[in-house]
Order: structure tokens, then sequence, then C-alpha cells
């Protein structure tokens, strides 16, 4: 098991498997490495490289304070030292996608290029109201057989998803306990998330527009609730030069091993 301990004592876990360009991929929210479990196989050429965020996965949880973009950053950078990898593309996930924008902004010269998927500048409400409902609380269902059949309700939007992936994305995201399932990661990430939005929200453009000069591909969800059609041909507008792809029959987020999703990132990857 690879693991690495912060500059503030955290143990995080990770995977680095493959070889060729460097690709850090950074999960969602409250999700973790596995989220790549379905495009790993598909990317040729690539150092495949996986972090679970302090607090998810198989990672260690840590004071809820320390669940922020800025810190969480600072631990991707970690472990890019840990593994002495000068630079790095970013392969981000929603969340994902805002760290590596705030390293565009901040540590431009650590990075090779950006995939943004299904997260930009401007986050639409609805998809922050839906997140905010259900983080950091333990699922109503009792049984994995339940949160398998409440999936494609839970996760809207979606379309065409074979059961199969349904029960793979539960069993990843639920673990049974005694009395129900649980989460896999710390419920006080909840605290951290509800802090941070009775902030004022930065405008994000800026950091967008960070990404500047360096190889970008956008990848949305067709049916996406965070992140607008609007926003999206925003982006394009400002990037014209990045790959994008709006993938059909998907909401918040893409899987990426839909083929126009990995087309686009094939492409990106050719770029650097």
């Amino acid at each position: 098991m690879a693991r690495f301990t912060t500059s503030d004592g955290v143990s995080l876990y990770y995977t680095d498997e493959g070889q060729g360009v460097p690709l850090l991929c950074l999960s969602g929210l409250s999700r973790n490495g596995r989220d790549f479990d379905y495009v790993a196989p598909l990317l040729d050429g690539v150092r495949l490289i996986r972090l679970d965020y302090r607090g998810r996965g198989q990672s260690d949880w840590a004071p809820h304070e320390s669940y922020s973009i800025p810190i969480e950053g600072r631990d991707a950078l970690e472990l890019l030292d840990h593994l002495g990898i000068e630079k790095a593309a970013i392969l981000g996930s929603s969340r994902g996608g805002l760290i590596a924008m705030g390293l565009a902004a901040t540590v431009k010269e650590r990075l090779l290029g950006v995939a943004l998927n299904d997260i930009g500048p401007e986050i639409a409400d609805r998809g922050l109201e839906v997140i905010k409902n259900y983080l950091g609380r333990r699922p109503a269902w009792k049984t994995m057989a339940e949160a398998v059949a409440a999936r494609p309700k839970v996760m809207a939007g979606f379309a065409n998803v074979p059961a199969e992936r349904w029960q793979r994305e539960a069993e990843t995201h639920y673990r049974e306990v005694e009395g129900g399932l649980d989460i896999t990661y710390d419920p006080k990430l909840r605290d951290a998330v509800l802090a941070e939005g009775a902030q004022v929200v930065p405008d994000l453009w800026p950091f967008f527009e960070a990404l500047a000069e360096l190889p970008l591909c956008l990848v949305r969800g067709a049916n996406s609730d965070l992140l607008s059609e609007a926003c999206f041909v925003e982006m394009t507008r400002r990037r014209p030069d990045a790959v994008a792809v709006q993938v059909a029959d998907r909401g918040h987020i893409p899987f990426l091993d839909e083929s126009d999703a990995v087309a686009a990132l094939h492409k990106w990857i050719a770029m650097m």
C-alpha cells in the first residue's frame, strides 16, 4: 500500500502505475482515486497517479478545518515532490478541477496541462444544493442492494448506464456496517464545506484564465446540474484551443470511459 505523510503529519494513500506523461488524477469532493478505475485502462502513454484526499478513501482523517482546496492542493504538490516529479498534468473531476485551477494560479510552472471534468469557474446553485443535501450523511438505504437500486435516481441526468456500473458505484462509495451502510469518507467534510459556503465566493474566472497556454481539455456531462451549458460555452469561447466535449446521457460527473471523453483525453495527452 503506497502512502506518504504530508507536511502537517497526515498519512495519505495514493497509487502510481504506468509509464509516460505524469498524470495526477484528482477526484470529486467526497470521492477518491477509485473514480478513475473506469478510464485508467483506456489511457495509454501515461504514468497514472491517483490520490485519496485527506479524510477520503484510504487516507487518514484530519481536522475538518484542513479539508480545504488550498490544503488539498498543497497535498497534491507534496505527493509530486514525494515521487520526485517536477511537472505533471492534472485530470481533475469536480473539486479536483478547482484544485487544478488553484495550482495554475499559484504554481503554474509545476503543470504540464489540465483536464477539467464537469467543473468550471461558475458553479450552479442547483448542483450545490444537491451536494449539501447528501454530504456527510449516512445513506438511508440499509443494504447494498437498496443502494444499487436507488443509484440511477441519485445520479440524476444519467441514462444508458449498465446495471453492473451502478453496482460498482455503490460498492465503491458505501461500505456495509452494522445496522446498514456508511460513507467512505469523514462526515466532518460536511462541516468544512458548509463553513466554506458561509464565506464570500471569489470570482473564479481569473483562476480559469490562469490556465492560459497550458494544454486544456474540457469535459461536461450534457445533463450536468453543476456546470451549466452557458458556462461551458463561455469557457470554450475564452479557450478556443481547448479540447472540448459534452458527453451525452451524463450528468455530474461523466465516468470518463465514454467514447467521446476518452477521445478528448487522448487528444489532450498528445498535446504534451
